[in-house]
């Protein structure tokens, strides 16, 4: 089995694997899994393991169908003092991916591993339903600690949110996935660490390159 048929077939396992995205790039590696299978273990391995932000990366159409802007549209219209911090282009060249961070209204501070498990789950689950949109009204707020991240083309980015949902894509999987930037001293985790790390931990290991080379056969 390749490399992308073992990615996929972990995920689809509910294990984690790690992606690094280019050294042309942000020159990072996160740790991903398909947020179908949060639990509050795999939160607190990010938190400890990768140390960066934990996110949740949704598809466009989902986010659509969920009624979700990009945060910088938010900013945009916002005007003002707002409309000034908008970040158009990020030091490595793409628009920032975010959206809105947000909770699931069962949570108490919302920052736990079991309240942010508890979230991402709970917006997995809202893929499934009849009316998504409604459903995120009723059941989430914002301000939270679940930052959720929409998906671009990969021909036009290819940072994790794109790599990482082109691997659901892949797998025919809901378009919902969880990404922690695995962090150093100081500054983004080496590959080589990142590397050794999924090699430690029995973990597929797949770049960037070895992705969107395979969307665009």
């Amino acid at each position: 089995m390749n490399k992308i048929g073992s990615a996929v077939k972990s995920l689809k396992e509910g294990r984690m694997i790690v992606i690094y995205d280019g050294d042309e790039r942000e020159g990072e590696a996160d740790l991903i899994f398909h947020a179908g299978f949060a639990t509050p273990e795999k939160i607190e391995i990010l938190r400890k393991d990768a140390g960066g932000l934990v996110c949740l990366a949704l598809d466009k159409k989902y986010a659509e169908d969920l009624g979700l802007p990009f945060f910088t549209e938010y900013l945009s219209k916002a005007g003002g003092t707002l409309e000034k911090l908008e970040c158009k282009k990020t030091a490595y060249g793409d628009p920032p991916s975010f959206s809105i961070p947000v909770n699931n209204k069962k949570v108490y501070t919302g920052i736990t591993d079991n309240d942010r498990a508890l979230t991402i789950k709970e917006i997995a689950k809202l893929i499934e339903s009849e009316n998504p949109k409604q459903e995120f009204i009723d059941n989430f707020y914002s301000p939270g600690h679940v930052f959720l991240l929409i998906g671009r083309d990969i021909k036009n980015r290819k940072g994790h949110t794109e790599l990482a949902l082109e691997l659901a894509r892949f797998g025919k999987m809901n378009g919902a996935m969880v990404l922690c930037e695995m962090l150093g001293k100081g500054k983004a985790l080496p590959k080589k660490d990142a590397q050794k790390y999924a090699e430690d931990n029995d973990l597929v290991f797949l770049e960037g390159v070895d992705i969107y080379e395979v969307g665009n056969r």
